[in-house]
């Protein structure tokens, strides 16, 4: 028995699907104690999209632990959070015409979400707040509550409340308008729907299976939300900082949220950061009223702020970024067709896209021999059944196709049947 399985609870849980240990980790690879590499198409859950001991953000973190910069400074001001408030205002936000107010809270998504429910419940005096079917927003009890996953939701042991779940885009099928449906529900006094605080939504659910909000549905909610007087929140934690193509995932659609949340990449470098962006007005917080020891994290201000400067300064990265989706896009479509659309079809958008199996057994025998061939890749989906390709967006372009080779490689040795029947 190993260490970790004498003493580690058993709710770990990507320790079962990648059973060795790692010790080195650098850019797209990771290494385990035997030497072996890996490709890493998990990247930290979308914590990485810059990759693993990226080194100008390496650079800029150890010169300002050398220099003893300031830890952990609660909320108190420093030049660390200074240089991050300022860098993310010119060169994020302002070119977008956004203002927001930055709450910085505990450093995990799921506290922003926390903080995001509990502002607009604070703000319109109401006590639901609209989520989505298949959306995920963290394992808290409030943010939980708003989550679809029923395997997370029986985890909390009380009565999950406050909270009502209208169809996600597309849920019913292309030809149902699911926002006519929630206008009709609001706007009947006997509908049994109480006027929400906010609707809570993700642009491309990542844990829900990478269902994708149409640009056109996403403006619709924000036209229904203005005129019922809701907030609207947008949960960036998984699509944001750049995984989709843009820095915040609701660009294309050309919306401007009262509330984002935003964590999991946004100190660059791993470390834990959570923000809420709200509009400046709705800041009607009492001094410490929403707080976390954790709230400051100097160390993930320095490596937010160099990532904001070096790959968000232009839009160079970003066109990066959309090469690399369409690789991804191209493979994808060449395994759907290779296998048949009945049996994989492919999802998401940017560099967060997969492969939607017919049920989870199928998903997970397919991340099963990727693992064997040296690519991590995870599954996500209502049932886990689809592969999802989450690579670092600095991955080189060599090494990404490598990857994709060897997924292509897996999904033939588990199809092998058809596979051969095809050839």
């Amino acid at each position: 028995m190993t260490i970790f399985d004498q003493l580690e609870s058993e709710v770990q849980s990507y320790a079962r699907s990648f059973p060795v240990t790692f010790n080195r980790a650098k850019n797209e690879h990771l290494y385990d104690l035997d030497g072996k590499e890996y490709i890493d198409f998990l990247a930290g859950a979308g914590t990485l999209n810059y990759g693993h001991n990226n080194d100008v953000l390496k650079k800029a973190l150890v010169e300002y632990i050398q220099e003893d910069g300031v830890t952990h400074g609660l909320d108190m001001h420093t030049a660390a959070k200074a240089e991050f408030l300022k860098a993310f205002n010119e060169i994020i936000l302002a070119p977008r015409g956004l203002e927001y107010t930055f709450q910085f809270t505990g450093p995990t998504g799921t506290n922003a979400v926390e903080a995001a429910m509990k502002l607009a419940r604070k703000v319109t005096g109401r006590n639901t707040i609209v989520s989505f079917t298949n959306g995920f927003h963290g394992v808290t009890l409030g943010s939980v509550a708003a989550t679809g996953n029923s395997h997370h939701r029986g985890g909390a042991g009380v009565a999950l409340g406050d909270i009502n779940r209208m169809p996600f885009c597309g849920y019913h099928g292309r030809d149902v308008d699911s926002l006519k449906m929630m206008d009709k529900l609001l706007s009947d006094p006997s509908s049994g729907i109480d006027l929400p605080a906010a609707v809570l939504v993700e642009t491309v659910q990542g844990e829900g299976g990478l269902n994708v909000a149409t640009n056109e549905w996403l403006q619709g909610l924000e036209k229904l939300c203005k005129k019922h007087d809701i907030l609207l929140i947008v949960d960036d934690i998984q699509a944001g900082c750049g995984r989709t193509g843009t820095y915040f995932s609701f660009e294309p659609a050309g919306i401007k949220p009262d509330i984002v949340t935003q964590s999991k990449s946004l100190s660059g470098y791993g470390l834990p950061f959570a923000i809420v962006l709200l509009r400046p007005d709705l800041d009607i917080w009492e001094p410490g009223e929403h707080n976390g020891t954790f709230r400051g994290n100097n160390h993930a201000f320095v490596t937010a702020a160099a990532a904001v400067r070096h790959f968000w300064s232009d839009d160079s990265f970003a066109k990066e970024v959309v090469e690399k989706s369409a690789i991804v896009n191209e493979h994808f479509k060449k395994i759907a067709d290779r296998i048949g659309v009945t049996r994989l079809q492919l999802k998401g958008r940017g560099m967060m896209q997969g492969l939607s199996c017919q049920n989870g057994d199928i998903a997970d025998a397919i991340a099963k021999a990727c693992f064997e061939r040296g690519l991590i890749i995870e599954t996500c989906g209502s049932l886990g059944q689809v592969v999802k390709c989450f690579a670092p967006l600095t991955i080189k372009k060599e090494e990404l196709v490598k990857g994709l080779e060897i997924l292509s490689d897996s999904v033939n040795e588990v199809f092998k049947d058809e596979v051969s029947q095809a050839s």
